[in-house]
């Protein structure tokens, strides 16, 4: 059985997609009874669930199931303590917490029955439920285990490439939701185009620096679940991240606490001035996101820094 644990946008769609190729799904929802009334989530508007996902606001794992954690990464602690799963723990969310500084695969460590692994990469959800041909990276410590899930997860239009970097996959998918709110603040700024590929270009050598610091593999971040994933969020509206910033840079952001990459970027800070680590764009991000820097001493301190090498 796959347990999928959220029914936001991305854990409807990974319901979707694994029902569609005729696997045992079943959905949890904070309130199940609306969803299994409508057959609807609100989160993902026009698609419909098939009648085999199973929806329920329980979560009742054996072993031999594997389960989706897609509930937000602040949250990601306190489900696992709440729930205490049995089943294989796959990470669906993208983000470091706040509170400790650790990616999904540390967390999930404490509380897993054995190998974990997570599953990131450029993907829109509204893609993925109508069966667009999308890739993802899967990546695991433990090779078998994770060949055993490539297997058991990807259909016909959802292509799972294998890694055996973890951590690097877990900090391409936090790292490049910090660049895209900056690249959205540039969009709505209206600083143009040549600056969002500048920052695209140069927050990728932070991702980079950083990753490598936290032992995680520089081709690993070159891959799907870095780069492309970057290239994806940077670019398109339908990205929350990119949205909140786009909204913060044309001075009309509200708080929307779904946009992980909000407190990614606080994170992240942190945790590059504990490693010695030059991050300017994700700590202007930072500074902005909290308040305590405008967009012109952003802009400033970005511009006035020294030139030097690539």
């Amino acid at each position: 059985m796959i347990y999928v644990a959220g029914a936001g946008a991305f854990g409807t769609a990974m319901a979707v997609t694994q029902a569609t190729a005729e696997r045992p799904v079943t959905l949890m929802a904070r309130d199940s009874r609306p969803m299994q009334k409508s057959r609807e989530s609100p989160r993902l508007p026009g698609v419909t669930l098939p009648d085999t996902i199973r929806v329920t606001d329980l979560l009742e794992t054996e072993p031999d199931d594997i389960l989706l954690l897609c509930v937000p990464m602040q949250t990601l602690s306190d489900f696992l303590e709440r729930h205490q799963p049995k089943a294989s723990l796959v990470a669906c969310c993208k983000g470091i917490d706040l509170k400790t500084g650790h990616g999904p695969t540390k967390i999930m460590a404490s509380h897993a029955n054995g190998p974990t692994a997570i599953l990131t990469g450029p993907s829109f959800a509204s893609d993925i439920a109508s069966g667009l041909p999308t890739a993802l990276t899967l990546a695991s410590s433990d090779v078998s285990f994770g060949e055993t899930l490539q297997h058991a997860l990807s259909t016909d239009a959802l292509r799972l490439y294998l890694s055996d970097d973890p951590r690097g996959a877990e900090l391409g998918g936090a790292l490049k939701n910090v660049i895209a709110i900056a690249c959205g603040i540039c969009m709505g700024a209206k600083l143009g185009e040549s600056a969002r590929a500048a920052l695209m270009t140069r927050g990728f050598a932070e991702m980079q620096r950083i990753a490598v610091a936290l032992g995680a593999s520089t081709e690993t971040l070159a891959g799907l679940a870095g780069f492309g994933d970057l290239a994806l969020t940077c670019t398109s509206s339908q990205s929350r991240n990119f949205s909140f910033g786009y909204a913060l840079g044309a001075g009309t952001t509200q708080p929307d606490a779904t946009t992980e990459g909000r407190a990614t970027s606080r994170a992240v800070v942190k945790l590059a001035a504990q490693h010695g680590v030059d991050m300017p764009i994700a700590n202007a991000v930072a500074g902005m996101v909290e308040g305590r820097t405008s967009l012109e001493d952003a802009l400033d301190a970005l511009l006035s820094r020294p030139l030097g090498k690539e």
